[in-house]
């Protein structure tokens, strides 16, 4: 360990790789284990720091400071650099000075270019379609519509719009975009088309992170996450009420559909696997994931889904029974891949439970609300509600039987 006397710089340090891994996608675990093994291991107490989801508070002898994180998007990139970082750290690699400058590297780090963040969005949109059962032309809509969804999402970002006001105004031009493909014969199942579309808004991030630090018994950051993911759908969900109202009161009708319909090829299980492992990949680039770590993440969710798949298609354990079997199998494969390739397994965690998430609820949850259809949408949500908490208990059950791994192999 090498002992400093800057006590108030070495808080700091720790502090600003706290930020860095907050703002980005980290889980609240996870930012308080690197800030404890940074200020460790140049002689400070590690239980100068309290994280909460949007706030760090560090206190020491001689200094003190209190950071409002505000939730943003996500860079998983940075979360692995902070991941090594402090790992170096530890191993005695860096001074201070030499580790302030790294970190400042980090902090500096560029982003995806743009043309490869389009095609994670183009691709993404074109490959849940089909996970949902659309049909190739669907397929090919939605491919379309989500990429200029996000290219509107990533405008009214840089113009510095509110994330509530983005998220409605994306949510209409994607429901806007589709009505007016399926009129042009561009598609034919709107249901599907929209499904697609619409997948780039979903806050994986964290909503993910949410009900993993639930089930790390982290019940305040885990419920301000969810609120902050489900404020996302349900700005969403207003811009599709919005479009469909508007569309009602120009044509005199209200648009009808009866629930998801399925494409007898996309069903198909190998196409399923190979829409499954690129849709992944796909949201690995939106998340900021390092371009290495592209194959496992989509190995992940392509395993992940395949299982959710049989045992929905083959045994009576229904949506949410399926859901719970499979998240738990992502969430161990997650810590598996984590080990083998070095890297937090939160990458492939968000990236790899993606195609899990109850995104088709929320289309599905606001159309039945605007065609006033409230059965069917509190049957929707529900669905939803009992599949975010099949989710939570699918990490809660890997966590548990990592933990009793550990104290096996400790013989405790």
């Amino acid at each position: 360990m090498e002992s400093v006397n800057n006590s108030a710089e070495v808080l700091s340090l720790a502090s600003e790789a706290g930020h860095i891994l907050l703002e980005n996608g980290a889980e609240i675990e996870r930012v308080e284990e690197t800030m404890e093994r940074i200020a460790s291991h140049y002689g400070e107490d590690k239980e100068n720091f309290f994280v909460l989801s949007n706030g760090i508070f560090t206190t020491g002898k001689s200094y003190a400071n209190v950071e409002f994180i505000p939730i943003k998007g996500s860079r998983l990139d940075k979360v692995v650099a902070i991941n090594q970082f402090s790992r170096d750290i530890s191993e005695g690699k860096f001074d201070l000075g030499q580790a302030r400058a790294r970190l400042e590297e980090i902090k500096a780090a560029p982003g995806k270019p743009l043309w490869e963040q389009i095609a994670g969005a183009a691709l993404g949109s074109g490959t849940f379609c089909a996970i949902f059962g659309g049909s190739l032309v669907d397929c090919a809509a939605a491919t379309l519509a989500g990429t200029l969804v996000f290219l509107m999402s990533s405008l009214f970002t840089a113009k510095n719009w509110s994330k509530a006001l983005s998220n409605v105004c994306a949510g209409a031009l994607g429901t806007a975009a589709c009505i007016v493909f399926q009129a042009l014969g561009f598609g034919e199942t709107l249901g599907n088309m929209m499904i697609g579309t619409l997948i780039p808004l979903i806050p994986g991030v964290p909503f993910t992170n949410g009900l993993r630090d639930i089930s790390n018994e982290d019940y305040i950051a885990g419920i301000t996450r969810l609120l902050d993911a489900l404020m996302v759908f349900l700005c969403i969900a207003i811009g599709v009420c919005v479009t469909f109202a508007a569309d009602r009161l120009i044509t005199g009708s209200m648009i009808e559909m009866h629930g998801t319909v399925t494409d007898p090829l996309t069903t198909l299980f190998p196409i399923q696997m190979a829409a499954a492992f690129l849709g992944t990949v796909a949201f690995s680039v939106l998340f900021g994931v390092p371009r290495e770590h592209y194959l496992s993440c989509g190995l992940v969710g392509m395993l992940g889904w395949m299982a959710y798949l049989l045992i929905l298609r083959h045994s009576p354990l229904g949506v949410v029974g399926a859901t719970l079997v499979a998240s738990t199998l992502i969430a161990l494969m997650s810590s598996a891949a984590a080990r083998l390739r070095k890297c937090p397994s939160t990458v492939f965690l968000i990236c790899g439970a993606f195609p899990l998430i109850p995104g088709a609820g929320v289309f599905w949850t606001s159309y039945y609300i605007v065609s006033e259809q409230m059965r069917s949408a509190l049957g929707s949500g529900f669905l939803a509600l009992e599949v975010t908490i099949a989710i939570v208990f699918g990490i809660i059950i890997s966590s548990s039987l990592k933990r009793r791994k550990k104290c096996h192999q400790s013989g405790k």
